[in-house]
């Protein structure tokens, strides 16, 4: 999958003059510049871009030309990525579990800055990274409420386990400091709050000043109609809890968006293979390709049929099963998908908000797969 050279109005330009028969990502370096400008304007702190929800050059780019100048990264590879786009950017390796040879790469590209959830792999990082001028950040994790799915039952120390590792840190000479994940598309801002409460108490109770918190990401992309993200809210809340819970020993916050910087930047288009007995429908796009997310998080009803000629489809909405290309059952959107009822083979599916975790999950399961990208000044069809 490559960047189309060629600049197009907008989707429906593309569709009907090129009348793809693989699914197409457009990408708008506006959309994801003017987002960016928002976190930048409006987060009370330093804000780093979570590269794992879509590492395209072209997004990192916009990014970097928007004033990004942070970048969490989760790998060699997106660390190498990183150096190459931006030698002087800061990297934080936020991965909390990494072999010795990954944190051995880390060190030799002057990333400065990592999370620990565990006494083991804090023992890994005292060992491997110089003291001097290198932040860990403990991370910790709470009931979680509010959030799509549980980023807690893989990664975050217990409260009582997170004291005792910022004291090993603080002992070991490190730059001290308090990182979490509220979960991801997290639509209500209070799903901050309680986090930053009990990270000043983690502070407290292991009497340490805290260099930065890092409030994680979990930043919510437009998803569902009528469910607009609320950036400048969840920003106040942060930003007033805060103060609150630190008083004057309030640290540097930081953030890491992923979906809620590229999210809104891509708009998918699938076409409809066939439309069978007039229940189901079947796309060229779907689980094992860049739906995966829909299948964990549930679907984006964010959704316009064309048909061919790049007219709307405006027959009333009806909810479809709908289906992927692969042979696969398991190839299923969720639920019912909300399709107009005069859809029909042919015809392309827009998907809007397609930036985060597309790209990087597409497969080539079952001879499916192959993903354009194109770009264009508008998203709107």
């Amino acid at each position: 999958m490559g960047l189309s050279k060629t600049i197009w109005t907008n989707p429906t330009e593309f569709l009907k003059n090129q009348q793809p028969e693989n699914p197409v990502l457009f990408f708008a370096p506006s959309a994801v510049q003017s987002v960016a400008q928002k976190f930048l304007s409006g987060f009370p702190g330093f804000v780093t871009y979570a590269v794992k929800s879509n590492p395209g050059e072209e997004v990192v780019e916009n990014l970097i030309a928007a004033g990004v100048k942070g970048f969490d990264c989760a790998s060699p590879f997106e660390i190498d990525l990183i150096r190459r786009l931006d030698p002087d950017a800061a990297i934080h390796y936020n991965n909390p579990v990494r072999s010795r040879a990954e944190i051995a790469h880390a060190v030799s590209r002057a990333v400065k800055s990592y999370s620990v959830d565990s006494r083991s792999e804090l023992a890994k990082l005292i060992e491997l990274v110089p003291a001097e001028g290198c932040e860990i950040s403990v991370r910790f994790k709470l009931p979680v409420s509010g959030a799509a799915y549980n980023f807690g039952a893989k990664f975050g120390a217990t409260t009582e386990v997170a004291v005792e590792l910022l004291k090993t840190v603080a002992e070991a000479g490190f730059i001290p400091s308090i990182t979490f994940h509220p979960g991801t598309q997290c639509t209500d801002p209070n799903a901050w709050g309680s986090y930053i409460v009990a990270a000043a108490g983690i502070a407290r109770d292991a009497g340490v000043r805290i260099a930065r918190l890092n409030v994680g990401g979990g930043f919510p992309s437009h998803r569902a109609n009528g469910v607009v993200p609320q950036f400048d809210e969840t920003f106040a809340l942060i930003d007033r809890v805060a103060t609150e819970a630190f008083g004057a020993e309030r640290p540097q916050l930081v953030c890491e968006p992923g979906r809620a910087l590229c999210g809104d930047a891509f708009t998918l288009a699938a076409r409809v293979k066939a439309v069978r007995d007039d229940t189901h429908v079947f796309l060229n796009d779907g689980i094992y390709g860049s739906l995966m997310e829909l299948g964990q998080i549930g679907i984006i009803d964010r959704i316009e049929v064309l048909d061919a000629a790049g007219n709307r489809r405006t027959g009333a909405v009806k909810g479809r099963i709908c289906f992927g290309p692969t042979c696969d059952s398991v190839d299923r959107l969720p639920g019912d998908v909300p399709f107009p009822s005069d859809i029909a083979e042919g015809d392309f599916v827009v998907v809007h908000g397609m930036g985060a975790y597309s790209t990087v999950t597409n497969s080539r399961f079952n001879g499916f797969g192959e993903l354009g990208l194109v770009t264009v000044l508008s998203q709107k069809v």
